[in-house]
């Protein structure tokens, strides 16, 4: 038996520093906001080289109200991918924007800059590149053809704790990046939470009173906003895993490379890339397979955790018919979500584990996937 992830496993060795820090809230007496928010935040800031950071309630708030904060809404178009979690997507209608999906790239299942010009439209007013599984996007042409365009530029980093391009830290590359602090993300709370990331304090000063009901003083409300708090609990917790984050993505990337060895010449298996110029931190270790059914049945039948991520991408939704896609209009997408297994990937993840994994899809993996 192997898990897809091992939460137990995760914070053993770090429940006594966890104990600590939530003990330390609970006799401060201090729970929504407060210093242990604001530590965190200035900690999460640095760690990421961006001035700012401003806790949330989610990862789905940090992108809705960063657009709000950016003032788009009811009659713009947002740019973005088919293949990414529901939220970036939610995040858009919820603004009042209208997504434009672009396909992503075959190999590192990221937004095509190469498709990204031909979708802007004189209402288009932002991008939202998705650094998927731990990947960060191919930025700098996305960044050139934004600037042409004058087109803001959030990253949805909610996947990518960590990860580097061109030496910088994903969140830090755009307008703002956002995170999500989902218990199962690299860094990741013991609820809800997210964060935005940016260099510009006028953004930073409007999404500390969007996630405060719009307030610049005790019951003086200059927006209208909402409660989108990031408690103490929460980044009394974060602080702490904070510190150990460089440590397991670097295990993450060990992990990595020990599936990449032992899945390598497989033509039935196509592993992922980490592409040149960046520092893949694998949320997500997804590889592909043509025909998966054996293989998903083989990992049921020996107990192996497995995800798919994601099976049916966002334009096939039906919440999202409403936008008028079918299936042929982003093929790269809707390969990879026929293609994807997400194989156990957790930084306490053991050798024994990785082989068990490996052997059952050496053995198993049906025909092979285009290279």
């Amino acid at each position: 038996m192997v898990p897809f992830l091992d939460m137990t496993a995760r914070h053993a060795p770090l429940r006594e520093e966890l104990m600590h820090a939530v003990g330390a809230v609970i006799d401060s007496g201090v729970f929504a906001g407060g210093p242990v928010v604001e530590r965190f935040e200035r900690d999460f800031a640095a760690y990421c080289g961006t001035r700012c950071a401003v806790g949330v309630g989610s990862g789905t708030e940090a992108l809705w109200l960063t657009l709000v904060a950016m003032g788009i809404g009811p009659g713009d178009e947002v740019i973005t991918v088919p293949m990414s979690f529901v939220a970036t997507v939610e995040a858009i209608c919820l603004a009042g924007a209208t997504p434009v999906f672009v396909d992503i790239d075959e190999r590192t299942y990221t937004l095509d800059p190469a498709a990204l010009e031909a979708a802007v439209t004189p209402r288009t007013k932002a991008v939202i590149p998705v650094h998927l599984f731990g990947q960060a996007a191919d930025m700098s042409p996305i960044l050139e053809i934004a600037r042409r365009h004058a087109l803001r530029v959030i990253e949805d980093a909610a996947q990518a704790h960590g990860a580097e391009y061109l030496g910088r830290r994903t969140g830090s590359l755009a307008d703002a990046g956002c995170f999500s602090f989902y218990p199962s993300k690299n860094l990741g709370a013991f609820g809800q939470g997210g964060a935005v990331v940016t260099d510009h304090e006028d953004l930073a000063a409007k999404l500390r009173m969007l996630r405060d009901h719009g307030q610049t003083g005790k019951n003086r409300h200059s927006l209208i906003g909402w409660n989108s708090r990031l408690d103490a609990l929460q980044a009394a917790i974060l602080g702490v895993k904070l510190r150990h984050l460089d440590h397991e993505n670097n295990q993450r990337r060990e992990h990595a490379q020990h599936y990449d060895r032992e899945l390598a010449g497989l033509p039935e298996v196509l592993t992922p890339l980490a592409a040149g110029g960046g520092r893949h931190v694998y949320h997500i270790y997804a590889i592909r397979v043509r025909d998966r059914q054996d293989l998903l049945r083989e990992f049921a039948r020996k107990e192996i955790g497995f995800g798919m991520h994601y099976p049916v991408p966002i334009h096939l939704q039906p919440a999202y018919r409403i936008l008028g896609h079918q299936r042929g209009d982003f093929p790269v997408a809707e390969q990879c979500a026929d293609q994807f297994i997400s194989l156990p990937m957790f930084p306490e993840i053991s050798p024994a584990q990785i082989a068990f994994v490996t052997h059952s899809v050496r053995q198993t993996a049906g025909v092979c996937v285009r290279l």
